[in-house]
């Protein structure tokens, strides 16, 4: 019998202060895909995610959407990082829930994807394909918000045994 695929928690951090951005760093390699459970609180609802201190235009994304009042897609290229949600998300309107797949993340012959799905019932839900154009084994994920980060903000790391 084959083992089961299992959610192994890495990290979880729950903002106490304001911040910027939050780092996982040091993520181990014995894993076959990431999971990254957000529940941030921003005043900017933009929140978007690099590798690695990766800051260089190496990242692309296409991002469906729809709203209370339009449906649309995004496509992004040789950008500097893969948003993670783009909805407004406040400390009055309640967190965004977003969830995104890091998939083969410690595979050092194929660039790594993401998959990423989140909702807001005040905003809207959207679902983001990610392309990070690099070989290198994911050690660190930076989260960062175009505003702030409030104190509430959750994000939880996940490894995933035999995806």
């Amino acid at each position: 019998m084959a083992a089961a695929n299992t959610y192994t928690p890495i990290f979880t951090t729950t903002l106490s202060s304001t911040a910027s951005s939050v780092t996982f760093s040091s993520i181990p390699s014995t894993y076959t895909d990431l999971i990254l459970v957000c529940n941030p609180l921003s005043t900017s609802g933009d929140t978007y995610i690099q590798f690695n201190g990766d800051t260089g235009t190496n990242y692309s994304e296409t991002n469906l959407y729809a709203n209370t009042s339009a449906a649309g897609s995004t496509r992004t290229t040789s950008s500097n990082y893969i948003y993670l949600d783009w909805q407004a998300t406040s400390t009055t309107t309640g967190a965004t829930n977003y969830i995104v797949h890091i998939m083969n993340y410690s595979n050092t012959t194929t660039y790594k994807t993401t998959l990423g799905r989140g909702n807001q019932a005040s905003a809207g839900v959207d679902a983001i394909v990610g392309l990070w154009r690099s070989t290198s084994a994911i050690n660190s994920i930076k989260i960062t918000a175009v505003g702030t980060l409030q104190i509430g903000t959750t994000y939880s790391l996940y490894g995933i045994t035999a995806a």
